[in-house]
């Protein structure tokens, strides 16, 4: 069976930073999409940052970009969410998702959450002072 864990959320001040984890079980993370997507209350999911694992190729959004960072430790089976400068617009539960197969671009596949299939329970991100 597929697992997703989410650790690494928390309260943290304007600014400031934390490191968001995502361990799998089941399958190996050198999968072909692995990705973070955040939901804030009343807004629709959306993609974060990707990673394409046959070629490296990452995405971010718009709105984090130069201020989040993903990466990955295959020995370990996890993937990781560097996220420095928070701001409060980046509230929301982040969560941790992989796709097997396909080819389309990691651009396509980010904006797109309803491509991947298998999903972690979420991690709750505040930053508030």
């Amino acid at each position: 069976q597929l697992q997703l864990v989410e650790s690494g959320g928390g309260l943290v001040q304007p600014g400031g930073s934390l490191r968001l984890s995502c361990v799998a079980a089941g399958f190996s993370l050198d999968s072909d999409y692995i990705g973070w997507f955040r939901q804030a209350p009343g807004k629709q999911r959306e993609g974060v940052s990707c990673i394409k694992s046959s070629d490296g190729t990452t995405y971010y959004a718009d709105s984090v970009k130069g201020r989040f960072t993903i990466d990955r430790d295959n020995a370990k089976n996890t993937v990781f969410l560097q996220m420095n400068s928070l701001k409060p617009e980046d509230t929301a539960v982040y969560y941790c998702a992989a796709e097997v197969g396909g080819r389309l671009s990691i651009t396509t596949m980010c904006r797109s959450p309803y491509l991947f299939d298998s999903w972690g329970q979420g991690t709750q991100v505040t930053v508030s002072s």
